[in-house]
Formats: C-alpha cells, sequence, structure tokens
C-alpha cells in the first residue's frame, strides 16, 4: 500500500520532467546559434540530434508516468498538452539546422543570427515559465512573461517580413531565393513553437491560480 506522500511525490515528479523537457529546448536554440556563429561549410548537427533524442525520451517517459501515476501534479490534458508543445520545439529547430546544412555552402552570405537570438530569447522564457509552474504560481509574474514572449513572437513577425522585402527585392537567384524564404520561415515556426508552448503555460497558470 503506498503512502500519500509517496503518491504525491510521483505526482510532483512531472514538474521535474517538464522543466528538463524545456531545457532541451533551450539546449537546441544555442545548438542553432553556435552552428550559425562557427560560419563551417559544412555544419555539424550533433548538438541538434542530441537535444531532439533527449526531448523525444523525456516525451515518451512523461506519457509513461501518466499510465502509471494514479495523482499527477497538474491536470493530465495539461500534461499533455504541454508535453507535446515542448517536443516540437527542438522538432522544428533540428529541421532548420539540417536544411541549412544542406545549403550552407550556397548561403554563406545570409545572417540568421537575428532569428536565432530571438529563438534563444523565448526559449528563456519557456524555461522560466514552466519553472514558476512549480509551487505557488504567481500569476502576475507569469502575466509578465507570457507577454515577454509575445513581444518576441511580434518582433520576429516584424523581421520576417522585412526579410522577405530584401529576398524578394535583391535576389535574383530563383532557387537561392526559395531555399532562403524555406529557411526563414522555419525558424519563424521554431519563435511560433515557444509561443504555442507560452500559450499552454499560461492557460495552465490561470486555471490553478
Amino acid at each position: 500500500m503506498f503512502s500519500l506522500q509517496t503518491i504525491f511525490g510521483k505526482g510532483d515528479r512531472f514538474y521535474g520532467l517538464l522543466e528538463a523537457s524545456a531545457d532541451a529546448a533551450r539546449l537546441s536554440a544555442r545548438a542553432l546559434r553556435s552552428m550559425l556563429a562557427e560560419e563551417a561549410q559544412v555544419p555539424a548537427l550533433d548538438q541538434f540530434r542530441v537535444a531532439r533524442k533527449r526531448e523525444k525520451d523525456l516525451f515518451a517517459q512523461i506519457n509513461l508516468e501518466l499510465v502509471n501515476t494514479f495523482v499527477t501534479a497538474l491536470e493530465r490534458e495539461d500534461i499533455e498538452a504541454l508535453a507535446g508543445a515542448l517536443y516540437k520545439i527542438p522538432k522544428t529547430v533540428e529541421k532548420f539546422a539540417e536544411r541549412h546544412a544542406l545549403f550552407a555552402e550556397r548561403l554563406v552570405d545570409i545572417d540568421y543570427s537575428p532569428q536565432a537570438a530571438m529563438l534563444e530569447r523565448a526559449c528563456d522564457v519557456i524555461v522560466s515559465m514552466v519553472g514558476e509552474l512549480r509551487g505557488g504560481i504567481k500569476l502576475d509574474v507569469m502575466h509578465a512573461l507570457n507577454e515577454r514572449m509575445q513581444s518576441i513572437e511580434s518582433e520576429a513577425d516584424r523581421l520576417l517580413l522585412e526579410l522577405y522585402h530584401h529576398v524578394f527585392t535583391d535576389e535574383t537567384d530563383a532557387a537561392r531565393l526559395m531555399v532562403r524564404k524555406d529557411l526563414f520561415e522555419l525558424l519563424e515556426k521554431a519563435i511560433d513553437r515557444c509561443r504555442d508552448a507560452g500559450n499552454v503555460i499560461y492557460h495552465i497558470a490561470l486555471k490553478n491560480s
């Protein structure tokens, strides 16, 4: 027979798993910034695969814990929604990294670092928001973090419009234009994934405050 302390201890384990999942997303964003800073002709993809595998393993572990745990720290559907949202971030970042590596020799003069920096900032916010779920939720703090996330996403949208203007005005190579457009949109999608995760976290906070 399990004690209440044991049961609730298992429920509390979800906080640690979700925090590790958010950190894995941030790891992928940091790997992207490092890859772009190196400007290697053939960028290494190992760090992205490590981050993706870590996220995938955590996602599977969270789902297993949901099956085996009677009492959960948060509502089951909220845990599932947040785990799914976090899982998508490294997946999208890795997709960008793979395509960038494939066309790296043709993209040496293109700077993706501003978007990569915004992605890392977005992941930092996600880590902070997930950390705020543990213990008593401070709604004012969570609201401020969510506002910061929305601001980053809006800034990324504005930058993307500027990039589109430059790409379609200055780029004469049709193949390069399509590659650049695809990569810009993947970075935007990665930031949108962070926004989606932030929305899930904020919804959880509202329900549990």
